[in-house]
């Protein structure tokens, strides 16, 4: 097979009148068969072709998620072309530095706020041919370079250039450049991670040899963003294998389209899971007592018959009827906040809790745990079906070979996941390879006895105190943020005497306690004050870092009132910290914290 398009447009003929995807509009979810929705690619395709898009070429899409992403971006593939993602929160700056580093000949734009900033900077972008709607356009046009996505696939019907897209799509080759995907640059300018076609069929084939059968019957909501390799390379495999794609246009509204889509397998993070985690034992901390027990009861029957299952030893008749008493009792009510029907849900971009992973597989929703990067096109390691171990990401799919570095113990990889390289960065790319051909991911982490990863940290988040101590702040954050109580953390102590933290509460968790200490009333900014919520907190974190070795142990917090968020800038589309961005934002109230700690020891 020569490229993903191929792939597609073979299950598109098979599948033809079948579901192809769902997509709400007024409220409601429609549905699109194979046949209309390979159409409207292979009509954006020529038009591309009519508005003299090369091969090669590239061309940016830059809106939430929604079927015509997805058109855009195969349509893109059909013609040899390279789409070039951008984030739908991108401001007009961080999009202009995208654009005019890749030379976007079209730029496809969802909404009308994303319209506005690519406005913006067009007059610093004379290489952009067209700006094309994909959302449904109103008014008179605002440019000459705009066209709503009708008009759009118009120039390709009016061109007649079926022939012209055959002959390009034959030409395709393993090699050709799929996407430049750019990096956040948290640390630097952006940089253009190259993933090809071969990259892409390769994570194809390798997820069939690691992850449950997929088929048909299936379907997957599609909320995380498509401008990330993670679900964009998972949209790809769920097209490939005949699923049915939802797409959620907006991700704040995940809980809503669970119940109304039903889905049987989706792509997710720890942060969904930490907050529904979390919602669920607030609810029964504030149940009666005899609730509090039957639901423990049933939790537990449920993880014992996984870990059984999962480790392939016999689940005694008497438990067997066990669970099927707790799961008419309490787990299938847990499993409902999903729709009810999950088979299994792939997790990564962050570290999630043992806890919390074992939690959701005990109740019945299998958690997948994966690592991988953008630069890896997504996964490099996951769990397989049966004997991993809570807690790791997995062993390595086949055909990657992963080793750590002797001294630093960074995870390298080398394999046909890995990039080509960092777009018109020579200099960087050939920083982050070994001189054997290793990708240097920046991840520290460890085999265990059975040859799964675990993740450490990120290199570039450890720090040592001025004591010489090597911290690991993303252990200790996944370790505190899996209480209820806690809806953020980011740890802090670089070059400083010892560990202190930033802590944003779960208020709505903490609506049991409040009631009962009478501060319900109270504002947030009050709350985060009060000596009987920091005694709360302050107990809370003793107890729950009390294994920790002494000079990791959080000495001093800050309760914060507003969560850290992705619109401030301070976290990724993947609901990770932006440690530099957060450190900058909450300077001052850092050096209160040590400057409080200093006057008290004087």
């Amino acid at each position: 097979m020569k490229s993903y398009a191929h792939l597609f447009l073979e299950r598109a003929e098979q599948s033809g009148e079948k579901r192809a995807l769902l997509f709400r509009r007024d409220g409601r979810w429609h549905e699109m068969t194979w046949r209309v929705f390979s159409d409207q690619i292979r009509r954006a395709a020529q038009a591309l072709v009519s508005l003299g898009v090369e091969a090669q070429d590239r061309v940016a899409v830059w809106s939430h998620n929604q079927p015509r992403w997805t058109v855009a971006d195969l349509a893109c593939q059909c013609v040899r072309a390279v789409s070039v993602p951008i984030y739908p929160t991108n401001t007009a700056r961080q999009a202009a530095y995208i654009l005019k580093d890749s030379e976007a000949k079209v730029i496809f734009v969802g909404s009308e706020d994303q319209l506005a900033r690519a406005l913006l900077v067009m007059g610093e972008l004379p290489h952009v041919k067209a700006v094309v709607r994909l959302d449904e356009a109103a008014g008179e046009p605002v440019s000459e370079k705009v066209m709503t996505f009708d008009q759009f696939l118009a120039l390709g019907d009016a061109a007649s250039l079926s022939d012209a897209v055959s002959a390009r799509l034959a030409e395709a080759g393993p090699e050709d450049l799929l996407t430049l995907i750019y990096t956040s640059g948290t640390t630097g300018e952006p940089k253009g991670v190259m993933l090809t076609q071969s990259n892409v069929l390769y994570q194809m084939t390798s997820h069939e040899e690691r992850i449950p059968p997929c088929g048909e019957t299936d379907v997957s909501l599609c909320f995380l963003p498509l401008s990330h390799v993670f679900e964009r390379t998972w949209t790809y495999y769920v097209f490939h294998k005949g699923m049915t794609n939802a797409y959620l246009d907006d991700p704040k509204q995940v809980m809503e389209a669970l119940a109304q889509v039903r889905p049987t397998v989706m792509c997710t993070v720890p942060r969904l899971l930490e907050k529904i985690y979390g919602g669920v034992h607030e609810k029964v901390q504030s149940a009666p007592a005899l609730r509090r027990r039957l639901f423990r009861w049933a939790v537990a029957v449920g993880d014992d018959v996984f870990r059984r299952e999962k480790d392939d030893l016999a689940v005694p008749a008497g438990t067997r009827m066990q669970h099927g008493l707790a799961s008419a009792l309490v787990l299938k009510k847990l499993q409902g906040l999903f729709g009810g029907r999950i088979r299994f849900m792939p997790c990564a971009g962050a570290p999630l809790s043992a806890e919390i992973e074992r939690f959701f597989c005990a109740v019945g929703i299998p958690i997948v745990c994966g690592y991988g990067l953008t630069e890896t096109t997504a996964t490099v390691t996951c769990h397989e079906p049966k004997g991993f171990s809570f807690g790791t990401v997995g062993r390595p799919l086949p055909g990657q070979d992963v080793r750590l570095d002797r001294r630093t113990q960074e995870i390298l990889v080398r394999g046909p996941n890995v990039m080509k390289g960092y777009y018109n960065k020579p200099e960087a790319t050939a920083a982050v390879f070994t001189e054997d051909g290793y990708f240097r991911t920046g991840d520290a982490g460890s085999f265990d006895a059975y040859g799964e990863l675990i993740i450490t940290d990120r290199i570039k988040d450890l720090f040592k105190t001025s004591g010489g101590k090597y911290i690991a702040p993303q252990m200790i954050e996944t370790l505190i943020g899996a209480d209820p109580a806690v809806e953020q953390i980011a740890v802090v102590g670089e070059g400083r005497k010892c560990v202190t933290a930033l802590i944003v509460p779960s208020f709505e968790n903490l609506e049991g306690f409040l009631t009962e200490k009478g501060l319900r009333g109270l504002s947030r900014e009050d709350l985060v004050r009060h000596p009987v919520v920091m005694e709360f907190y302050g107990r809370k974190i003793d107890e729950l870092t009390r294994d920790l070795a002494p000079h990791e142990k959080i000495v001093r917090f800050t309760l914060l009132p507003k969560e850290f968020s992705l619109e401030d800038g301070e976290m990724t589309p993947t609901l990770k910290l932006k440690r530099k961005i957060i450190l900058e934002r909450y300077a001052a109230v850092i050096d209160a914290m040590y400057r409080d700690m200093d006057r008290r020891e004087s």
